[in-house]
């Protein structure tokens, strides 16, 4: 088995690279780290940086590489279909083709605990690829970084950066998993994705892998490792012929808040439980020893919870062992999905599948019990019909399911038909169970080096019951601190309560006639009390609305003197435009008659000219004659 290790740091590049040689330009807005506690690699720190602008994506990169062979060495892209090398050593038949399926006769079918179709069609098989990467004459590359052709995943585009010479670092191979074309994406676009790096050595238990968990989008469209393996490594056994190999698994995740769902290929699950199933085996562990302590009570008080359970209803019962199957199992969501944690996604494989093995015995159980009795089918049907839908609309569904249930059902049923998740049968022994039994060990034992068809079914059988006791507990302890001990706390507070007033009684039938008395008296003193308040109120009222009156009376009579001072006002200004008026009309008449006798002085002297130039000219015209007979 290759180099797998955990509590790898993984981040974006942080900064800004170009091909070739170039100097990485400094961003420190970009940079970036996510530690998690699971991520599987010792590589060492990673950084990043934008790739907007750089040269040589996709098939640049080959054909740029291809025209100096001598100096950068060679790219060649290959979709892996039929490789089984991926961390299973000599190839044993666990692996399969590139989008999950086995391709040779020793192919291992899952369990049918983990069925490849999702509910609503998507099958992880499809969100899932694997790609692989030589790059020859290794030791002659003189560039910063490479990249690898562009493959396509989920629907998505990719593609590996690698940096011959460390990423910010110095002698480490630094390598990511980008989004090509990332700045050509809708707006607010993410990517979401489990992926796995491996260089591969010519031993293949050598050879280093590195998984983490990321979600991709435009700030960090980059994931990977600045340190994945020290440069002096890489000679010991990582290039043969002087070329590098690299792989990659990518899982795309298409994740759901109201339910369990599947996140991995069959493939790509198989791989990673051989290493995770004992980190899942902790968080299950630890989270069924915490829903356990809150059990506590039981263990503190079974009697009084064993009377306060007889004491209920069955109806009442039901009630409080039921609730809406959508909640709970968005809550489950939330509790165990966390995507900078790489084992989540085994994780929610494992729910998904105790969430289907639920289901699946719900339905059996149900067809089992379908001959019930007329009286009790009645009796549901009419309970029904008052609340469907809402948390208690299942309840006398799950009243008789519960009365109806055998030994050997599940304790905890689904009915995602009737929205409905409720404890069947006992429910005082489902819960005392859950209580007072110790999650069993699980046996670890395992040689890596003959991990066969038999380990990978015990591994698979074991998620899922891992997931399916963690279901079971989260739904006992969701109902049991929601409902069944909030009841009870009532019933208890109402018991002591009761408690108290017996004892008070006593005390309270002595202390009554003074009381009556001493409030007689007090009702007394409030009458007196009131009525004189009452006095003084409307000795108030009256005099307020005096006051009123008064202040109304003021307003009117100011209102009058502004109004007729306002009609004074009105008149002295007509009559002042009035004069004004006629002395404009007085001076216009002026102004025309000026204008008439200027005319006429005008016609009087226009007229005398007319006479003094028609004198000359009699005069120039009876002086003629005589100067022609001079």
């Amino acid at each position: 088995m290759g180099d797998t290790s955990k509590g790898e740091e993984s981040g974006g590049r942080g900064g800004s690279g170009s091909s070739g040689t170039d100097e990485p330009k400094a961003s420190n807005d970009n940079k970036r780290k996510s530690s998690s506690q699971m991520q599987n690699s010792k590589s060492g720190d990673s950084g990043g940086s934008n790739t907007a602008g750089e040269k040589g994506a996709g098939g640049n990169s080959s054909q740029n590489s291809n025209n100096d062979k001598n100096v950068d060495g060679v790219l060649s892209q290959t979709l892996d279909e039929n490789s089984n090398e991926w961390r299973n050593g000599s190839g044993n038949g666990l692996s399969g083709n590139s989008q999950g399926g086995g391709t040779d006769g020793g192919h291992f079918e899952p369990s049918t605990s983990f069925a490849e179709e999702d509910d609503d069609g998507v099958r992880p098989g499809d969100l899932y690829g694997k790609f692989t990467w030589k790059i020859e004459n290794f030791s002659e590359i003189s560039k910063r970084e490479l990249r690898s052709n562009v493959f396509e995943v989920g629907e998505y585009k990719w593609y590996i950066l690698v940096y011959p010479q460390g990423c910010d670092v110095s002698n480490h191979l630094s390598l990511f998993l980008c989004v090509a074309d990332y700045d050509k994406l809708l707006p607010g676009w993410s990517h979401f994705a489990q992926f796995t790096i491996a260089v591969v050595n010519k031993d293949p238990k050598k050879s280093k892998y590195s998984d983490t968990l990321h979600r991709f989008c435009k700030k960090e469209h980059d994931w990977g490792w600045k340190k994945f393996m020290e440069l002096s490594k890489v000679l010991d056994g990582f290039t043969v012929s002087d070329t590098l190999v690299i792989k990659a698994q990518v899982q795309v995740i298409r994740e759901k808040q109201n339910r369990p769902f599947r996140c991995l290929d069959t493939q790509y699950r198989r791989e990673l439980v051989r290493v995770y199933l004992t980190n899942v085996e902790g968080i299950c562990r630890r989270f069924l020893e915490e829903r356990r302590e809150k059990l506590a009570k039981l263990r503190e008080c079974p009697e009084s919870f064993h009377e306060f359970w007889d004491s209920l209803s069955v109806q009442l019962r039901s009630c409080l062992a039921s609730d809406r199957a959508d909640n709970i199992l968005k809550s489950l969501v939330k509790r165990f999905f966390n995507e900078k944690e790489v084992t989540s996604t085994l994780v929610m494989d494992a729910l998904h599948s105790g969430y289907k093995a639920l289901q699946v015995e719900q339905g059996q159980k149900t067809l089992a019990a379908a001959p019930a009795p007329a009286a009790a089918k009645g009796k549901g049907d009419k309970a029904d019909k008052g609340s469907k839908g809402s948390g208690k609309g299942g309840s006398s569904a799950a009243a008789f399911k519960t009365l109806n249930a055998s030994p050997s059902d599940p304790p905890v049923s689904i009915s995602m038909e009737e929205n409905l998740t409720y404890l069947a049968g006992d429910v005082m022994k489902t819960l005392e169970q859950a209580a007072n039994e110790a999650v069993p060990p699980h046996n670890e034992d395992k040689d890596l080096d003959d991990y066969g068809k038999d380990s990978l079914e015990r591994d698979e059988r074991r998620l899922a019951e891992l997931g399916k006791q963690a279901i079971e507990m989260f739904v006992v302890s969701h109902l049991y601190t929601n409902r069944i001990e909030v009841a009870f706390k009532e019933n208890e507070a109402l018991k002591r309560q009761e408690a108290l007033i017996r004892e008070e009684e006593e005390a309270e039938r002595l202390e009554s006639e003074r009381q009556l008395k001493k409030q007689e008296a007090e009702r007394e003193r409030r009458n007196r009390r009131k009525e004189k308040k009452q006095r003084k109120k409307e000795k108030k009222e009256a005099e307020e609305a005096a006051a009123e009156a008064e202040r109304l009376k003021a307003e009117e009579e100011k209102k009058k003197k502004e109004e007729e001072a306002k009609k004074a006002r009105e008149e002295a200004l007509e009559k002042e435009r009035q004069q004004r008026e006629q002395e404009r009309e007085a001076a216009r008449q002026l102004a025309k008659e000026k204008e008439a006798a200027k005319k006429a002085a005008k016609k009087a002297a226009l007229q005398k000219e007319e006479a003094l130039r028609q004198k000359q000219q009699a005069e120039a015209a009876a002086a003629a004659p005589q100067q022609q007979a001079a």
